[in-house]
């Protein structure tokens, strides 16, 4: 089939992805076993369009995306029958029919770790996805997110820093820019080397809330297992931890402090068995040997240990721990987010002095107030 026969089929009344999914399993000859497999409304459709394409309301989105494509380069339509189509997205129950792509299909090439998290990371949450990713493309992987606020952001961001791969899968068409503070990353998923986006929806197509948790399907599908960085006990990136396993795939989270409530989701996930400790790119590395040896050279599918150069520096003390330090709060704060109320309690000071401290600490660039409380910053 070429891409008309299946944008023709993505659009036809009454059915969707896991119908199609389903029906495809049955491996119908088309089109003539597509018209005896399909339900009467949908065939009635089908048959229209085989016959006066003109006449039929499906023809719409077929002119319309060859407009898309020639108004503009690197714009793609991919499906089961297109070289790029990524294989692995076949292996879930309702994968997607079509995907509008724009960028560089390079992309999708070698292994693909999906990287999601909170919208509203911490400072070390911050470093830990940008250290993550960065060490991950650098390694030949592929970074896949959502182009959300927060940890996906950061995520791409740094792949395409460190001139890696990174695909960002939207909840709106390929063309439009959600959220609107993102132009720039959206900019360069679409025109850097090693930059993606793609989208089920047809170019133009508004961002919907009911699109997001649909979305995350893609993304999880696309990769061989899943980093969450940080995320709240009810955080949408836990909707994407449960899509990982309902599609068999390999979990991961970083570790996070017990008072740091952006990383209660993590610690939730790793109370309950669902996922791996990760504490390196290594150890994902060595987790999901089984599964990318056909993407990965022997050198990254044989390394598997860790060494301290592997570890993140969110998790080694600084160089200059040994300076003098302005007021004795310091010894009690880090890069993780500690409550007020905590540090009153750790330290035996009242509320209005622990406040006051804090607030000249902040003055003089030793402390930021985040999510989740008050974090000391790394010296120059």
């Amino acid at each position: 089939m070429d891409a008309q026969a299946w944008l023709v089929v993505n659009a036809l009344p009454g059915m969707g992805a896991l119908r199609i999914a389903q029906l495809l399993a049955r491996q119908p000859q088309w089109p003539d076993g597509w018209l005896a497999a399909l339900p009467s409304r949908a065939a009635s459709e089908l048959r229209l369009w085989l016959e006066h394409p003109t006449r039929s309301p499906l023809q719409k989105v077929i002119d319309e995306t060859l407009a898309w494509q020639q108004n503009g380069p690197n714009r793609h339509v991919l499906h089961r029958d297109h070289p790029a189509w990524p294989a692995l997205l076949n292996e879930i129950p309702d994968p997607p029919v079509v995907l509008w792509a724009q960028g560089d299909l390079g992309a999708l090439q070698g292994p693909k770790l999906a990287m999601v998290g909170t919208r509203r990371p911490t400072g070390e949450g911050t470093h830990n996805a940008q250290t993550f990713a960065r060490d991950l493309v650098q390694r030949g992987w592929c970074v896949v997110s959502g182009m959300a606020l927060g940890v996906d952001g950061v995520a791409q961001r740094a792949a395409l820093n460190a001139a890696g791969n990174s695909i960002g899968v939207l909840g709106c068409g390929v063309d439009v820019i959600y959220p609107a503070s993102h132009r720039d990353l959206h900019e360069q998923l679409s025109r850097l080397p090693g930059g993606l986006l793609l989208s089920e929806h047809p170019p133009g197509t508004r961002a919907r809330p009911a699109f997001f948790p649909r979305r995350n399907r893609i993304i999880t599908g696309l990769s061989l297992g899943t980093l969450v960085v940080e995320a709240t006990e009810k955080s949408g990136s836990l909707v994407s931890a449960r899509l990982t396993l309902e599609q068999n795939r390999e979990l991961f989270v970083l570790p996070g402090s017990l008072h740091n409530v952006q990383a209660y989701g993590c610690l939730s996930l790793l109370r309950q068995g669902a996922a791996h400790l990760a504490c390196s790119v290594d150890d994902i590395i060595a987790d999901l040997g089984h599964w990318a040896g056909e993407f990965m050279s022997p050198l990254d599918a044989a390394q598997g240990s860790v060494t301290a150069d592997d570890v993140p520096s969110a998790f080694i003390a600084p160089k200059n721990a040994t300076e003098p330090l302005p007021d004795t709060l310091l010894t009690s704060l880090s890069a993780t987010p500690t409550p007020l109320d905590l540090l009153v309690h750790s330290t035996g000071v009242s509320v209005s002095d622990c406040q006051q401290r804090l607030l000249m600490l902040e003055l003089d660039g030793w402390v930021s107030q985040q999510a989740g409380g008050w974090v000391r910053l790394p010296r120059p």
